[in-house]
């Protein structure tokens, strides 16, 4: 549904991306990754027809972003990550032009969500608070029920109970087969609600995989607690010096060992006296901050 092939677009300062390549399968949302700067919202650009690539092409259902946009803004949602509003009319009257312009009568979605969000729209939007221009943001770019949405920081501004809410409007569209891509720095929000995810790097894409193999290819990280903490060397020794001693006395002890070695891992442990073992889930903010350590490598890494 979403398609980018070697996506290429240079700024004068050198920033930009550089033959940005991925893929998003209908009814599937993609989480992508980066720090500001790294090219999140250059691409964003390119896919919506703003921006004219030098090299590569994007297409969204086939359609090309920069020929073919007019076609392609039909059946497309988008909520950018500033958001320009016209701060002399309400929330309602701001909805309301919208759907004037993309020529919707029904507005029964827009009141479902803004009830969702907790959202008076009676208001003008200059009095707005950043979390109720967000919400007012939100929906906008679902209310006309499109089959594309592009998300660039959607929770931005919103407290923890409006991000679940956010979360659980995502998950109900990607179930009724809405294919969705999402910018984002909330790493939780992005296990919750994506099946894959690209990270991006300098303009490049340093990795793409299902978001559900990364916990069993990525590095895995154990608390183990020994009943003999002199036995702490071979630990040591078999991680790579990966370990750390918790608490002074109890000895206990977090390793951290790549995950195809963890039956190697388990072996080891039957010969030591283990009093207890904890496995720790690798979250991908862990996976990220990785990947952005690993200076001087930009080629994907596909686990």
């Amino acid at each position: 549904m979403i398609q980018a092939e070697d996506l290429t677009l240079q700024y004068p300062s050198g920033k930009g991306i550089r033959k940005v390549s991925f893929q998003v399968k209908e009814g599937l949302v993609m989480g992508y990754l980066g720090p500001n700067g790294a090219g999140k919202t250059t691409t964003i650009r390119c896919l919506l027809g703003y921006s004219k690539a030098d090299g590569g092409r994007c297409l969204i259902h086939g359609l090309d972003c920069w020929q073919q946009a007019k076609e392609i803004q039909r059946y497309l949602g988008y909520l950018p990550g500033e958001i320009a509003f016209l701060d002399g009319m309400t929330g309602k009257q701001f909805l309301s032009f919208l759907s004037q312009m993309r020529g919707t009568k029904d507005d029964s979605r827009q009141k479902e969500l803004a009830e969702m969000f907790d959202m008076d729209l009676s208001g003008r939007i200059k009095r707005y608070s950043k979390g109720m221009k967000q919400k007012v943001g939100i929906i906008a770019a679902f209310m006309h029920d499109p089959q594309v949405i592009i998300l660039d920081e959607p929770t931005s501004g919103l407290d923890p109970l409006m991000q679940n809410r956010f979360t659980e409007l995502v998950i109900r569209e990607k179930n009724r087969g809405k294919t969705i891509l999402m910018s984002s720095h909330m790493f939780e929000e992005v296990e919750r609600t994506c099946d894959q995810v690209i990270i991006i790097k300098d303009g490049q894409v340093v990795m793409k995989d299902d978001i559900h193999a990364l916990g069993q290819t990525q590095r895995k990280s154990f608390v183990v607690q020994l009943a003999k903490p002199e036995e702490s060397g071979r630990l040591a020794a078999f991680c790579g010096g990966r370990m750390e001693r918790l608490l002074d006395g109890d000895g206990r002890f977090q390793v951290s060992i790549q995950g195809e070695r963890t039956g190697e891992f388990l072996r080891l442990l039957s010969q030591l006296d283990v009093i207890s073992l904890e496995s720790k889930k690798q979250s991908l903010e862990e996976i990220f901050l990785h990947l952005y350590s690993r200076e001087g490598e930009h080629e994907p890494d596909t686990f």
